[in-house]
């Protein structure tokens, strides 16, 4: 068995074995607002909820590893004293990841990872519409636990309203856990979805995605896509070019035939397969191969 002291691994190292050793983890998609109003959302894995009488959240925005920088959610808590937890399930895993992405500051990913901004009714946050259970807080404690690269902050929050979608309740007016799907954060690409079990979500590029916002109409449109495909379609830090294109379609008989038959839908499904195998640029040459 190895042992270690953790001051003898370096923040990175020791981050990696505790994300993947306290696992799974629920996912705190927490919507804030900056004191000039502009929206904000990002993921938090370090996340959980400490007691129900009052109502009480705890989630932890870390100081960043890589150059001791605090994040976007954590001042904005900071300055307003209100955030909205939304819970992630399947259906908006890979716009969840996307948002997690180092967009500059005022850049609002709700729109880069093609969310609904909800008004909230007690908070200004805005809630996220597409989360099958939103909760709107009032920040009660921030709780700094370090100063290095790493260290916590843990943000005290009570629920002063709940929102939870019908569609996944039981006959009984309880939320039906096989319909509310889900998902947990364990260590680097993993994620468990709670009725099927591991899957993977590749992590955002360290250089800016796209984002949903900057996918072309006629994909956001198709119904062959849901948001987890166009979340996947937005995590590229740029399109192919037409030359990439065209050695992609000659190359490639099964996709030739596809798009000669000129049936939208046909295309679509092609690009979804590569999309279903975490081939994105692939599915994006498919798409763009018929402008």
């Amino acid at each position: 068995m190895l042992s270690f002291e953790p001051h003898t691994l370096s923040p990175a190292q020791l981050q990696g074995y505790l994300q993947s050793a306290v696992a799974p983890r629920p996912i705190a998609f927490a919507s804030t607002i900056d004191e000039k109003g502009r929206p904000n959302l990002s993921p938090f894995s370090f996340f959980n909820v400490f007691s129900s009488n009052p109502p009480i959240l705890v989630f932890s925005p870390a100081r960043r590893v890589r150059n001791n920088t605090t994040k976007h959610t954590l001042e904005n808590c900071k300055a307003t004293k209100q955030v909205v937890i939304n819970v992630v399930n399947y259906d908006i895993v890979q716009q969840a990841s996307l948002s997690s992405t180092e967009y500059l500051d005022g850049v609002n990913e709700f729109l880069k990872s093609g969310l609904t901004m909800l008004p909230s009714e007690m908070v200004k946050p805005y809630r996220v519409a597409e989360s099958p259970v939103q909760m709107e807080c009032k920040v009660n404690e921030i709780i700094a636990l370090g100063e290095q690269g790493g260290a916590g902050n843990l943000i005290i929050c009570e629920v002063v309203k709940i929102h939870i979608s019908e569609a996944i309740l039981d006959d009984k007016g309880m939320i039906d856990q096989s319909k509310i799907d889900l998902v947990a954060r364990l260590g680097g690409n993993w994620y468990s979805r709670s009725n099927q079990g591991l899957f993977e979500v590749e992590k955002p590029l360290s250089t800016l995605g796209i984002g949903v916002d900057s996918i072309p109409d006629f994909i956001m449109e198709s119904p062959v896509f849901d948001g987890n495909d166009l979340g996947k379609l937005g995590n590229v830090e740029a399109l192919p070019t037409q030359e990439e294109i065209t050695i992609f379609v000659q190359n490639n008989t099964a996709v030739k035939g596809v798009l000669s038959s000129d049936d939208t839908d046909k295309i679509h499904l092609k690009a979804k397969e590569y999309l279903n195998n975490n081939d994105v640029l692939s599915a994006w040459k498919v798409l763009l191969a018929k402008l």
